[in-house]
C-alpha cells in the first residue's frame, strides 16, 4: 500500500432490501485477494432488534406498536420524551463504539467496506441523528445535543468511495415484507439526499443483476485504487 494514502474506506448505503449486505460481502472477498479486508455494519441496528421483538408470542404485536408509536412521536414536531431519547442516545453511543472500531482496523492497515455509514445530511432512519427534533433545553436537549457532536464526528472521517444503492419502494417492500412499508418509504426518500462530505458518490442501480451491480462496483473501486497509485485489486 503507498504510505502516503491510509487504507482505503468504501461505503455502501442504501435502503434496506438493496442488496448492501451481498453487495459488501462480495467485494470485502474480491479485495481480500489484494489486501487485508475487514466489514464493519456501521449502522445502529435498531430494527433488526424491534423484528425480533415483534415475533414474541402473544405480546410481540403490542410490543411492535409501542415501538413504532414512540418513533413517529421522536420524529414529530413535539420530539421525543426522555425514555425515547436515551434509547436512542444509546444506540448512537452503540454505532459511535462500531465506528471506533472500524477506525482502530483501518489505522492498522485494513481496507474497510462500510455497511452503511453515518451522515448529517439527512437526520433520521438513514443513518443520521435520530434526536435531531428533540427540543433543545433540558435532558433530552443535552443528550440531543451530544448525539448532533457524535454524528459530526464520524461523518468528518468521509469515505474514499460511496456506493449509493438504489431500490424502488415496491421492489424493497417485496425483498423485505417483515418492514414496516411507512419506513421503507421514508428510506427511499431519503437516499437520494444522502451526501457524505467530499466522498465522490457512484449510484448504482439495485435492480439489475447482481453480477452487473458488481461489476459496477469493482470498476469504482478499481478507478479509486489507480488514482492513489496502489496496486489494484486482481
Amino acid at each position: 500500500m503507498n504510505a502516503a494514502f491510509p487504507a482505503p474506506l468504501i461505503a455502501v448505503v442504501g435502503c434496506d432490501g438493496s442488496g448492501k449486505s451481498t453487495v459488501t460481502d462480495e467485494l470485502q472477498s474480491w479485495l481480500s485477494q489484494s489486501r487485508p479486508t475487514i466489514t464493519c455494519h456501521l449502522g445502529k441496528q435498531s430494527g433488526n432488534i424491534g423484528r425480533v421483538l415483534a415475533r414474541l408470542p402473544l405480546l410481540g404485536g403490542r410490543i411492535d406498536k409501542s415501538i413504532h408509536a414512540k418513533a413517529r412521536k421522536a420524529q414529530g414536531e413535539g420530539g421525543p420524551g426522555l425514555l425515547a431519547a436515551l434509547v436512542i442516545y444509546a444506540f448512537a453511543l452503540r454505532r459511535m463504539r462500531r465506528f471506533n472500531r472500524m477506525t482502530r482496523l483501518r489505522a492498522a492497515g485494513h481496507a474497510i467496506v462500510a455497511d452503511r455509514f453515518p451522515q448529517v445530511a439527512v437526520p433520521g432512519p438513514m443513518d443520521g441523528p435520530g434526536l435531531a427534533a428533540a427540543r433543545t433545553t433540558g435532558l433530552v436537549g443535552l443528550l440531543a445535543a451530544s448525539e448532533r457532536r457524535m454524528f459530526e464526528a464520524m461523518a468528518a472521517q468521509a469515505p474514499d468511495l460511496v456506493l449509493r444503492l438504489n431500490v424502488p419502494l415496491d421492489v424493497a417492500a417485496a425483498r423485505k415484507p417483515d418492514h414496516r412499508f411507512t419506513s421503507l418509504a421514508r428510506k427511499v426518500a431519503d437516499v437520494p439526499r444522502l451526501s457524505f462530505g467530499p466522498a465522490p458518490i457512484v449510484d448504482l442501480d439495485a435492480c439489475a443483476p447482481l453480477d452487473d451491480v458488481i461489476d459496477r462496483a469493482k470498476a469504482a473501486i478499481t478507478e479509486l485504487l489507480s488514482s492513489r497509485t496502489e496496486p489494484r485489486a486482481a
